[in-house]
């Protein structure tokens, strides 16, 4: 199991990959500015998407980040 120091490492450093550091650095204070439900955040993210859809993105990701690993 991934220790809780660990999920924050790796989220830190996806957030920075895609964002750069400014955009990171803002993201992680917008969610600590304002109350964030997550549960409520997640039931609207892919809420016009299907699960076969998702499921097929969610592969082709594995395999893309497998070939650049």
């Amino acid at each position: 199991m991934t220790t809780d120091s660990e999920i924050k490492r790796k989220g830190i450093e996806v957030l920075i990959k895609e964002l750069g550091e400014v955009e990171a650095e803002r993201f992680i204070t917008l969610l600590m500015r304002e109350p964030f439900d997550y549960t409520e955040w997640q039931k609207g993210l892919w809420k016009d998407t299907s699960v076969k859809a998702l499921s097929k993105e969610a592969m082709e990701y594995i395999k893309k980040t497998e070939k650049e690993g």
